[in-house]
C-alpha cells in the first residue's frame, strides 16, 4: 500500500523519541523507559493506558532502537499456535545473534494458559515481551508474567499535546497533509483537540475527515470550527463499562457525595451517563450511598434514593436521569453518618468471633407446655408494660458475651436526636442498677 493511501494516523506514527508526543512521566530524560530505549537494553514490560496514547508506537521504537525483530500479535485474533510460531521465529533470530520483541496487543484478552505459553521463553531470554493493555494488568495478567515485566502507565494526551500533534500533521509535507496547504482557525484546532478526548489516533482520524470539508478563504482552503463541530461532536467520552475507568468513575462519584460536593458529584454522574453507563446501575449505587454515608443522619435519604430508582424505571432516559441527579445533589448536601455502617461491620465481626451463642431463655417464645417447663420466657419484661415503654436495665445480648455498644450516633442531623434518646435510656439503666 502506498504511503498516500494509508490512514493519516498510521502515516504520522512517530519514528523517533523526538517525534513522540506526551508521556513525560515515562519518557522524560532520566526516566527508566527512556533510558532503556536510549541505551538499547531490552527488558520485558507492559504498557497500560487508554487507546491512542502510543503503546504500539513505543513498542516499535524499543525494537527498532536495538534492531530487534518485531513480532506483533493481537490477543483478540492470535492463539497458542501463533505464539508458538513467533517463538520459533525468535529462536531462529537468536541463532543469528538477533534479539526479538514479541508485542502482544490487548494482552488482557489472553487467558492464563495462553499467557503461560510464552512465559518460559521470556524467562530464558528467547524473546523480550512487551504487552499493551487498556485494563489493569494487576487483574488481567498472570502473576508469574507480571513479576517479570515492568509496568509503565501511559496517560491520555492533554489538549496542548493534541494541538501540537494535529498542527504537525497539517504542516508535515512528507507524511501529513502539508502538501495540501490547508489552514485551520485557532478555535477549530482547539475544538478538534478537545474532541479527540486524549486519543491521538482519534484526533488524527477526525483531522483527516474534516480536511475534506475545508472551504476556500482568501485563496486558501481553511478548516473552521463549524466544520470541526460536524465531525467532533456527538461521540461519547471514554468509558469501558466494567474496567478500571468504570470503577474509578463510580468511586469518584461516591467520594464526591461522601465529601458533600454536589458539583463534583454531578460532574461524575454526567461523565458516567455520557459514557454509556446503565443509569439503573448508578441508581443502585446511589441507594448504597444513602445507607452507607448518610444513614440515620437524614432518614429521608434512603426513600428518596429508592424513589429516584423507581422514577427512572418508569420514565427511562433522559427524563429519569434528572431524578437520579436530584438525589445525588440531595445526598451530597445532606448531613453525613456512617454510624450504622460501622456498627454493622463490628456486629458481623463479633458474630464470627463468638460463634453460635444460645438465645437467653427469657427471650425464647414459650409456645408449648414443654417450652414453658424448661424456662422459656421466664423473666421476660414486656417493654410496653414498663414506664415509658422501656425495660430499663434489661440486656439483650447473649449472656456469654460482654457488653457491647456497636452503634454510636454521629453528632449531625437527625442522629443528634437519636443520641439524646439513647442517653435518656442509659440514664434510666443507671438508675435501675442503683440499690
Amino acid at each position: 500500500m502506498s504511503a498516500d493511501l494509508r490512514p493519516l494516523a498510521d502515516r504520522m506514527r512517530p519514528r523517533t523519541l523526538a517525534e513522540f508526543t506526551g508521556q513525560a512521566q515515562v519518557l522524560a530524560p532520566g526516566k527508566p523507559l527512556r533510558q532503556a530505549i536510549e541505551s538499547g537494553h531490552l527488558h520485558s514490560f507492559i504498557l497500560w493506558g487508554p487507546p491512542g496514547t502510543g503503546k504500539t508506537t513505543l513498542a516499535r521504537l524499543v525494537a527498532s532502537n536495538v534492531e530487534a525483530q518485531f513480532l506483533p500479535l493481537s490477543a483478540v485474533m492470535a492463539g497458542v499456535k501463533d505464539i508458538r510460531a513467533a517463538v520459533e521465529q525468535a529462536r531462529q533470530a537468536r541463532e543469528q545473534g538477533r534479539q526479538t520483541v514479541l508485542f502482544l496487543d490487548e494482552v488482557h484478552r489472553f487467558n492464563k494458559s495462553q499467557q503461560d505459553t510464552f512465559l518460559p521463553y521470556v524467562e530464558d531470554g528467547t524473546l523480550t515481551f512487551i504487552g499493551a493493555t487498556t485494563e489493569n494488568p494487576s487483574f488481567e495478567v498472570v502473576s508469574a508474567l507480571l513479576s517479570r515485566a515492568r509496568v509503565y502507565v501511559l496517560k491520555s494526551l492533554t489538549v496542548d499535546d493534541l494541538q501540537q500533534l494535529l498542527g504537525s500533521a497539517l504542516t508535515d509535507v512528507e507524511r501529513g497533509l502539508g502538501a495540501r496547504g490547508l489552514g485551520i482557525d485557532d478555535d477549530a484546532l482547539q475544538l478538534l483537540a478537545h474532541g479527540a478526548d486524549g486519543d491521538a489516533r482519534r484526533g488524527l482520524n477526525m483531522l483527516e475527515i474534516v480536511a475534506d470539508l475545508a472551504m476556500p478563504r482568501e485563496g486558501k482552503l481553511v478548516i473552521t470550527a463549524d466544520q470541526v463541530a460536524e465531525v467532533a461532536t456527538g461521540g461519547r467520552r471514554r468509558f469501558d463499562k466494567g474496567g478500571d475507568q468504570f470503577y474509578d468513575q463510580i468511586s469518584a462519584l461516591h467520594k464526591a457525595v461522601r465529601g458533600s460536593d454536589p458539583d463534583g458529584a454531578l460532574y461524575w454522574l454526567a461523565r458516567m451517563l455520557d459514557g454509556g453507563c446503565d443509569p439503573l446501575y448508578v441508581a443502585r449505587r446511589v441507594v448504597r450511598m444513602a445507607t452507607e454515608d448518610i444513614g440515620l443522619a437524614d432518614p429521608r435519604a434512603l426513600p428518596m434514593a429508592l424513589d429516584a430508582w423507581q422514577t427512572y424505571e418508569r420514565l427511562g432516559s433522559p427524563e429519569g436521569e434528572l431524578a437520579i441527579a436530584q438525589t445525588v445533589v440531595y445526598l451530597s448536601v445532606a448531613p453525613k453518618s456512617n454510624s450504622v455502617y460501622r456498627a454493622w461491620g463490628e456486629v458481623k465481626a463479633d458474630v464470627e468471633k463468638y460463634g453460635t451463642l444460645d438465645v437467653p431463655a427469657r427471650f425464647r417464645n414459650p409456645t408449648t407446655k414443654l417450652m414453658r417447663e424448661i424456662g422459656n420466657g421466664q423473666g421476660y419484661r414486656y417493654a410496653h408494660d414498663e414506664p415509658q415503654a422501656y425495660a430499663a436495665g434489661e440486656r439483650y445480648l447473649p449472656d456469654e458475651m460482654p457488653d457491647r455498644r456497636y452503634y454510636s450516633p454521629a453528632p449531625r442531623g437527625f442522629e443528634i436526636q437519636i443520641t439524646e434518646a439513647i442517653e435518656r435510656r442509659r440514664q434510666q439503666d443507671s438508675a435501675r442498677k442503683k440499690p
